[in-house]
């Protein structure tokens, strides 16, 4: 918590200290929380390049002061050559190289729109130099490699070390770049600095969205300079839910936020103040099942959806679906969608103003794919569609693919604000419900509910297994409760990043910030 005879100015939560520090630096001048969150989200794309990226996508939650929240679907679609017949002879879209990178990248795109909303709040606008300073001179200058970029690439060189320019970047000298190194990326600072001077849009519309679209071509990608030039972000009503401790806030299809309020939903259903440790990581537990099975139900490209998102959210159809979760049994379920490495980050200013934002490339170093002329390393996020033209995910040129990232926010009766969220895959509504049922339903302090062992039903990295896999520092009886259930329980090292890298942050009715980062990652709580 801030303690200060003056009014605090704001906060910012990310995964990395540096991208903190950027959207601290942007509110300290007078910016607002979007505009610091551009700066963050620009940093963190160079000081985390193995989580996210400018050739990935992003989703934003703007939470105003007052009125209607506005949702940012920065997420792009298929290439127009992406189609059944580019796959032919395959029996799943790759999850690396040039057919693994088959839709267009959004997140730049969401910055600009972002900024867009930012100018309608008034008040003057910092300039867009100012915004991506920092991650300019990150890329050129250098920064130190982080213990999580050395064991992803460690983990995953034998999938990327055969693309020859991921490892002119990521792997030079041919070598796995070692914690505290120091590591530069001079052609996505000259990227960066591009955008600097023509505007974001040149990375759909100008000499910028030229070299990559030739790029593409040379690379074999079924991306073309059209498709880029065709993108657009949209504004979305997001998704509300009506908790019994406010109202909560999460993305539209095609992301699964409604997976994420469809779990608080359930368990706002049952008793979770009186339950101890392990029925309440049953009951969640019990609750993502029932919301997994809306997603792999319903959730695709916004346009082809056959029912109403919100609708699933109404409170009859949740009181039914939640007779179904049993105190003392596990359910049978199917398959996950597995892990995705994501970034989460939020940002308060001093108005009130809000900002939950998550940005991706999917897959640990997305496609593996970087774009030579520009050093921008494209996402994989395509590899969710499905090669089975009758299934609901089905591949087809132009369509949003499914997405695991979904950026959440409440407003709590009490009068609380609160932005939060995690990266993950599956894990990303798990450990949201574990965030605000632990911090605003059972009361434990914001940085407990974070830093407290969390669990992943579903698979990890490089593994096929769905069992509930909790982190070491649970109790015995905890985990005893659960395999009396019938729960299949793994154990994890005491602190995993398979369980995501989770952070919040609220505003207090008194105007005082409280944040918590998670020492699971490289990132920090960072406000004054």
């Amino acid at each position: 918590m801030i303690n200060s005879n003056s009014a605090p100015l704001g906060m910012a939560v990310t995964p990395h200290h540096l991208a903190s520090q950027s959207a601290l630096a942007v509110l300290r001048e007078g910016g607002n929380a979007i505009e610091a969150m551009v700066a963050a989200a620009a940093t963190i794309a160079v000081v985390y390049p193995h989580m996210n990226g400018l050739g990935g996508d992003g989703f934003w939650l703007i939470v105003p002061p007052q009125g209607n929240p506005v949702a940012i679907d920065a997420s792009g679609a298929a290439g127009s050559l992406a189609s059944l017949d580019f796959y032919a002879g395959e029996t799943h879209i790759p999850h690396r190289g040039p057919k693994a990178a088959l839709t267009v990248a959004g997140t730049v795109g969401g910055w600009q729109e972002a900024l867009k909303v930012s100018a309608e709040f008034g008040g003057e606008q910092k300039p867009l130099s100012r915004l991506l300073r920092d991650a300019i001179r990150y890329a050129a200058d250098g920064i130190p490699v982080t213990a999580s970029q050395e064991a992803a690439t460690r983990a995953k060189q034998h999938e990327l070390k055969d693309f020859r320019t991921f490892a002119d970047v990521f792997l030079p000298n041919g070598e796995v770049p070692r914690a505290g190194n120091r590591f530069t990326q001079p052609q996505l600072a000259q990227t960066l600095s591009m955008l600097c001077e023509d505007g974001l849009n040149s990375f759909y519309r100008g000499e910028l969205a030229d070299n990559m679209a030739a790029d593409m071509e040379k690379l074999g990608m079924p991306v073309t300079r059209a498709d880029l030039a065709a993108y657009k972000p949209q504004r979305r009503v997001p998704l509300r839910l009506k908790h019994s401790k406010g109202e909560i806030y999460n993305l539209t299809p095609p992301t699964q936020g409604l997976v994420s309020l469809a779990i608080l939903g359930l368990t706002d259903r049952l008793p979770l103040e009186t339950m101890d440790e392990s029925a309440t990581i049953h009951s969640i537990v019990e609750a993502t099942k029932l919301a997994f099975g809306l997603r792999d139900r319903f959730i695709t490209d916004p346009r082809m959806m056959t029912q109403d998102a919100q609708s699933l959210l109404d409170p009859q159809y949740l009181d039914a679906l939640a007779t179904r979760i049993k105190p003392h049994s596990a359910a049978d379920w199917g398959k996950g969608k597995g892990p995705g490495d994501t970034v989460w980050m939020g940002v308060m200013d001093s108005s009130g103003l809000a900002v939950s934002f998550i940005q991706s490339i999917y897959h640990e170093f997305g496609s593996g794919v970087v774009l030579p002329g520009s050093g921008v390393l494209w996402q994989n996020r395509g590899a969710s569609f499905s090669l089975d033209a009758s299934h609901l995910l089905a591949l087809a040129p132009g369509k949003q693919p499914f997405h695991t990232l979904n950026p959440a926010a409440a407003r709590l009766y009490d009068g609380r604000t609160m932005v939060y969220g995690s990266m993950g895959g599956d894990g990303q509504p798990q450990t949201q419900a574990a965030v605000f049922i632990r911090h605003v339903v059972q009361g434990q302090s914001l940085q407990q509910a974070i830093s407290g062992p969390r669990w992943l039903l579903g698979r990890t990295w490089g593994e096929s297994s769905d069992s509930l896999k909790l982190e070491g520092r649970f109790a015995y009886p905890t985990l005893a409760g659960l395999r009396q259930r019938g729960h299949d329980v793994e154990l994890l090292p005491d602190f995993s990043e398979a369980v995501g890298h989770a952070g919040a942050i609220v505003r207090h009715t008194n105007g005082m910030f409280e944040g918590a980062s998670d020492p699971r990652s490289n990132g920090s709580a960072a406000g004054f």
